[in-house]
């Protein structure tokens, strides 16, 4: 049996007459069509059994076209809200999951107040956007876990680092730890306290397979990863483990090279920003899909970035989207 997982950013996905945070940003019923016949079409070569949305704020118009789509199952763990001044602008965006498999079970993932405590968060913490924890049910009555995030965005373009491959764990917690302790960055200290929540979720459901399917705003290589996957950010005293798996990691690479004198692998971005190109979207899949686990249930058989889009406008569209999809096939054994 195999299954196929994608994650879309949607960008925006507002139904006129509505507006997403100011009352001149919408579209009109033309611009609508367009968009949404874009993202069905998306959708259909996507190919995949269950997707996770983001940026989502008109939940029943997408419903309906995940209904027609062939998605029978269909849930949200929260609402956009309404602006207080104006009835017609939505002032927040929820995320939205999609599945042709039935969903038996859907939750809240709650802050770790651990977690937020350590981090030193300053006031009440609450999620950007609250996480969907999902139970599917397969056609072989195998359960899974599947969560859909879109973390804390990096807004007001506070200083972040950027890291490389080869820079530790150790060097990584101590730039990041006196940024935070100088406020330098409060949404990356939001997306650390928000990561490890779901780290701490997760693990605790260490008996079922589970997947993550995200916009984490954050790069390939940052501490916000770590603390999603990596048990030694939590616990100095423990070897480096992980709990989750970037499923990039879990297939063979695809050559991405913007510049032909470049010997490099290049991981394909996913969104870009001031001409550089990003990896921000991401599949996390438990030990349960880890090939190199002996006891693993099913293993990653396909990995495909969904980015003709960015290819033709790197900046992306409202019309279509500013992120590529990602997509994963499992292979159950």
């Amino acid at each position: 049996m195999k299954i196929r997982l994608g994650t879309f950013n949607l960008f925006q996905f507002v139904e006129p007459p509505y507006s997403w945070y100011t009352k001149k940003e919408k579209f009109n019923k033309l611009q609508w069509t367009e968009k949404t016949l874009w993202i069905k079409n998306q959708i259909i070569q996507m190919n995949c059994d269950v997707i996770g949305f983001q940026e989502v704020f008109s939940r029943n118009a997408l419903k309906n076209i995940v209904n027609d789509l062939g998605f029978k199952y269909f849930e949200t763990t929260d609402i956009a809200k309404i602006s207080k001044d104006n009835p017609n602008v939505y002032s927040t965006t929820t995320v939205a999951i999609a599945s042709k498999f039935p969903i038996s079970h859907v939750q809240e993932v709650k802050a770790h107040i651990p977690s937020i405590k350590k981090h030193n968060y300053e006031g009440f913490f609450k999620f950007a956007r609250i996480p969907i924890k999902a139970t599917i049910v397969l056609p072989n009555e195998q359960e899974i876990l599947v969560y859909v995030c879109h973390l804390k965005s990096n807004r007001l373009n506070e200083f972040e680092y950027t890291f490389k491959q080869e820079d530790s764990l150790e060097h990584k917690k101590s730039l990041i730890d006196e940024a935070l302790k100088n406020k330098y960055s409060s949404s990356l200290k939001q997306r650390l306290c928000e990561a490890s929540s779901l780290f701490f979720d997760i693990k605790k459901e260490k008996n079922k397979p589970s997947i993550l399917m995200c916009d984490l705003n954050d790069k390939e290589f940052s501490l916000t990863i770590d603390a999603l996957c990596n048990n030694q950010y939590h616990d100095e005293k423990r070897k480096e483990s992980l709990i989750l798996h970037d499923v990039h990691n879990q297939y063979e690479k695809t050559i991405y090279n913007p510049h032909p004198e470049q010997k490099e692998i290049k991981r394909t971005p996913t969104s870009f920003f001031a001409g550089k190109g990003n990896v921000l979207d991401y599949i996390f899949i438990s030990k349960e899909f880890n090939k190199k686990n002996k006891n693993c249930i099913a293993e990653v058989t396909n990995y495909t970035i969904c980015d003709k889009h960015l290819q033709e406008n790197p900046d992306g569209s409202l019309l279509k989207s500013d992120h590529a999809q990602v997509v994963c096939e499992l292979t159950f054994k």
